[in-house]
């Protein structure tokens, strides 16, 4: 037997419309290349995803066929997020920061049929326009006074592709399963891998990310996503904002810039913004040099990578301000856990609280996981056994793009690549990836314990930990330092504070300075290119 109730469906054309008639005064403030403060409600984005619709169907673009987007989080952008899957194409965000032959990899990959791209990246389709044969137009977000001079063919301005269309539109009815969103993994080893979202698992994630135990947000805040929209939706908050009605911060280019970003929280009365550590380093380095506050920030949440304790710190004691970590990935689009404690702040000592809050959190509802070893069998949750991270879920990729085989195992689990451990509680601590563990004399040892053990040292700025070969234990711990700007540390200094806080035989071998590490295009270190930098490295001492 089954329920008595109705089938509507779950699309992003839904939450358009719930943000118009609910929430359609709530306003989007962004920073862009030709207006420093541009500010409306999200009626006036919805009205203008209408005219983008219009103007779509008139430059012959068609329901399932994918428009590539190169552009940094504006109101220009959201309007392309909804204009483009609700009129039932997919809107196929590409991170600018690729190297080139990954852009052209990706384009031709996704048979881009037009290109939205901010007046910054126009130089970088110049230089692969004869690569992507697929592309029939590249649109510059843009006005009329302010569009670059170019040599690319089939170029549109943006504003006056708008100003030809009415904001009439006749939305189709999709299936909630109908494709929507196009995001590609950053390809370290191989070419990048897409994942292409459906409408209802990002609708089903957006209530996710309001929930309470997750991102909490509500039409009272004014949230700052500095994660950017071309990397797995900018962690869904654009979608997010239509559910709740809380005011949409765009920092535009400006997302690693310190001033700007201090500015932007003190005028819009931010209370909660998101981003990697990274950023987070940027903008607590700016307020101690300037002496200037963000009294109105209450939260920032945390993720892409391990957030360091010294963050955590850093924000709590000298602005107020509580960081909440989180964990998920490109195939999950993104959200996989948030750690909000279980009890209030005073329930834990500060140690207790330390321990817990480096973790990565509780599964939201939607996400199952679990631990298993190397023949497949699941571990226990005791916080103690560590193995592969597996994941299943409605927000879960169940195959790649164009890819024939599956991307999940016979049991319908989708392998993370990430190496876990999990508390009795459900609260997760990512130890690793896969391909980064270091195993020595038979034993995991955990590069990113060690690297955030590391990071806690006040002259420390970033840490790395990889394997180097070693003819005993098949494997040692190298410690690769960047430091803070006038420290002189040495190795012996930092190896020192790093010891009795991590279990002895984990205690790297040697430390390695260099002036800076090496990054992916999301900014998360680049293990890959560190490993072929010190591929001829041995310890001195390897007896």
């Amino acid at each position: 037997m089954q329920g008595l109730m109705m089938g509507d469906q779950l699309t992003i054309t839904a939450l358009m419309k719930h943000g118009r008639a609910i929430n359609g005064d709530s306003k989007i403030v962004s920073i862009t290349h030709d207006n420093p403060r541009h500010e409306y409600t999200q009626s006036e984005c919805y009205d203008r995803a209408a005219q983008l619709a219009n103007a779509l169907k008139r430059l012959g673009v068609e329901q399932g066929q994918t428009v590539g987007t190169l552009a940094w989080n504006d109101y220009r952008h959201m309007e392309i997020y909804y204009g483009v899957a609700c009129c039932g194409s997919v809107c196929h965000t590409i991170n600018p920061r690729l190297f080139p032959e990954q852009l052209v990899y990706i384009i031709n990959h996704a048979e881009d049929q037009l290109l939205m791209v901010d007046p910054m990246f126009v130089p970088l389709i110049e230089a692969i326009a004869d690569s992507i044969p697929h592309v029939k137009g590249v649109v510059v977000m843009a006005s009329e006074e302010t569009m670059p001079d170019t040599k690319l063919e089939n170029v549109y301005c943006y504003e006056t592709l708008l100003a030809q269309e009415g904001s009439d539109y006749r939305w189709p009815d999709l299936d909630e399963n109908t494709a929507c969103s196009l995001c590609y993994t950053s390809g370290t080893t191989g070419n990048p891998k897409g994942v292409l979202y459906s409408h209802r698992s990002l609708v089903l994630q957006s209530y996710a990310c309001c929930l309470g135990d997750g991102m909490g947000l509500t039409a009272h805040d004014v949230a700052l996503p500095i994660v950017p929209m071309f990397h797995v939706n900018a962690w869904n908050m654009p979608y997010s904002a239509a559910l709740a009605g809380f005011t949409l911060v765009f920092p535009g280019s400006k997302m690693g810039d310190g001033e700007t970003l201090q500015r932007l929280i003190e005028e819009e009365g931010v209370k909660y913004a998101v981003g990697v550590p990274t950023v987070w380093l940027a903008l607590l380095n700016y307020l101690k040099e300037s002496g200037k506050t963000v009294p109105s920030l209450e939260r920032v949440g945390v993720g892409g990578s391990a957030c360091p304790l010294s963050i955590m710190h850093d924000f709590e004691k000298n602005h107020g301000v509580t960081t909440v970590t989180g964990w998920g990935m490109t195939e999950m689009a993104p959200l996989g856990t948030f750690n909000a404690p279980k009890h209030p702040r005073d329930y834990y000592s500060d140690e207790e609280y330390d321990k817990l809050r480096v973790r990565a959190g509780r599964p939201v509802f939607g996400v199952s996981m679990k631990i298993v070893d190397d023949k497949n069998n699941e571990l226990p949750w005791d916080g103690v056994a560590f193995g592969a991270l597996k994941v299943k879920g409605p927000w879960v990729v169940e195959r790649y793009y164009k890819h024939s085989e599956t991307a999940m195992d016979d049991d319908g689990w989708f392998d993370t690549g990430d190496v876990a451990s999990i508390n009795p509680d459900g609260n997760m601590m990512i130890t690793d990836r896969t391909k980064d563990v270091i195993k020595s004399g038979g034993e995991w040892i955990s590069s990113i314990d060690l690297e955030n053990c590391a990071v806690a040292h006040p002259e420390v700025a970033e840490a790395a930990v990889i394997g180097i070969a070693h003819p005993k234990w098949d494997e040692r711990p190298l410690l690769v330092i960047v430091r803070t700007a006038g420290s002189s540390a040495s190795g012996d200094d930092i190896l020192q504070f790093m010891d009795g806080k991590v279990a002895k035989w984990w205690m790297p071998n040697e430390v390695a300075f260099v002036d800076e590490l090496p990054h992916t295009a999301t900014g998360k270190i680049h293990k890959m290119k560190l490993r072929e930098q010190f591929a001829e490295y041995r310890f001195a001492d390897e007896s």
